[in-house]
């Protein structure tokens, strides 16, 4: 099979059958083999009975039901793993990603190598101040940060091939970051194309305060992970060693000042030398035991599933 389109949607009742007849006049002109899987991350609209009626006239049109929303980023983590196509292809339910990017996105993956690649809306239909500055932030922060250089991050529509799917864990509200995800797995050639971007038709914006803020948490977390996910230990057990160290040098000297040096001046507990050396010791402590708990509870991590299916379609 050419192409798997991996579609995570919430509440995309009114665009569905017009994406669907969208995608599969692209697919038949280019005489593609592929697979549209849906993932309905919790609608409370009747998007799963617009999947269910799409899937009965055509084979090719699968589907993920969650019993809640649970979040895009464990919508693609299904999406993903019930991919089989040479290429994954991910785009968003709401019509303002376009489908005639998809054989261009191909051909990059597939004649020129490419492990992933980003769509780059340049030219924007959202809001400014509600999402176009704060996408800039993101992207911004996320190239500093992660030495990934991509102008658009969060873009939905990306192009991977199956390997890279098959070996990135995308959790929590990770799918921002995917290609930071991918390089941090080994995953090298990753490559950006602009994409055209169109106007919102139907619904609402799911965009809101909570996701910039959650947006730069994650971007903390996944510099941190990237770095010392497999031995927190260096990064806690450095930092804890440290100021151990700087607290009991300290204390050394004020024991040894007032044995030896000072014997009748202030007691060592009215000195405020005393209280950063007490400090920096336990906190030194917690740090070091923060990096050694972390070290157990990696070595005891269990897999665990993250979302409950309620229904699948023309899937196992």
């Amino acid at each position: 099979m050419n192409i798997s389109v991996v579609i995570p949607l919430l509440n995309e009742q009114e665009s569905l059958n017009e994406l669907y007849d969208w995608i599969a006049k692209v697919m038949q002109s280019n005489s593609f083999s592929y697979e549209i899987i849906f993932i309905d991350d919790g609608s409370t609209d009747d998007s799963w009975n617009t999947i269910q009626q799409l899937s009965q006239k055509d084979d090719q049109v699968k589907g993920i039901r969650f019993l809640k929303n649970y979040g895009k980023s464990q919508a693609l983590h299904a999406g993903f793993e019930a991919a089989h196509a040479e290429v994954i292809i991910t785009m968003d339910a709401d019509l303002q990603d376009n489908p005639e990017e998809i054989p261009e996105l191909y051909n990059l993956i597939m004649k020129e190598g490419y492990d992933l690649v980003s769509g780059w809306k340049k030219k924007r239909y959202d809001s400014v101040i509600a999402k176009n500055l704060p996408s800039k932030l993101f992207n911004a922060a996320a190239r500093k940060t992660s030495g990934v250089k991509l102008n658009d991050f969060n873009c939905g529509l990306k192009a991977y091939k199956n390997v890279v799917v098959k070996n990135i864990d995308v959790h929590g509200e990770m799918h921002r970051y995917i290609p930071v995800l991918a390089k941090n797995a080994g995953f090298s050639k990753i490559g950006e194309k602009v994409v055209l971007h169109q106007a919102r038709k139907y619904g609402k914006t799911k965009f809101g305060m909570s996701r910039f803020i959650n947006g730069f948490l994650d971007l903390v977390t996944i510099w941190f992970m990237s770095r010392f996910a497999k031995r927190p230990m260096h990064f806690f057990g450095l930092i804890g060693t440290l100021l151990f160290i700087i607290g009991f040098c300290l204390s050394l000297y004020l024991g040894i000042d007032k044995l030896f040096i000072e014997t009748k001046g202030r007691l060592i507990a009215q000195r405020p030398e005393f209280y950063i050396a007490l400090t920096s010791m336990i906190l030194g402590t917690q740090f070091f035991l923060a990096g050694f708990l972390g070290e157990i509870i990696l070595t005891a991590k269990r897999s665990k599933e993250r979302y409950n299916v309620a229904e699948k379609i023309h899937l196992q």
